[in-house]
């Protein structure tokens, strides 16, 4: 099974299985994710909530501000060593 066909058969049930697997390090039965398995499982959580989530909802979303962090206009600030 490709990983393409892999995220077609998921379902909102199953990744949120995968997102508690990461969150506990470990599956349902009790066994550790290995970290490739945390890898892996991370990667199909992203790519399935790009296809099927909004943006705003999405594991790992950070809104934009409304004024960049460097644009404080034109004076100049100094920095003060304590």
């Amino acid at each position: 099974m490709s990983f393409e066909q892999l995220l077609n058969n998921l379902n909102p049930q199953i990744i949120a299985s995968l997102k508690r697997a990461i969150e506990l390090g470990k599956w349902p039965n009790g066994v550790s994710l290995t970290p490739e398995q945390r890898q892996l499982c991370g990667e199909a959580v992203a790519n399935w909530e790009n296809q099927h989530v909004p943006a705003e909802s999405r594991v790992g979303y950070v809104p934009p501000k409304k004024t960049p962090c460097a644009d404080k206009g034109d004076e100049e600030q100094k920095l003060n060593w304590v």
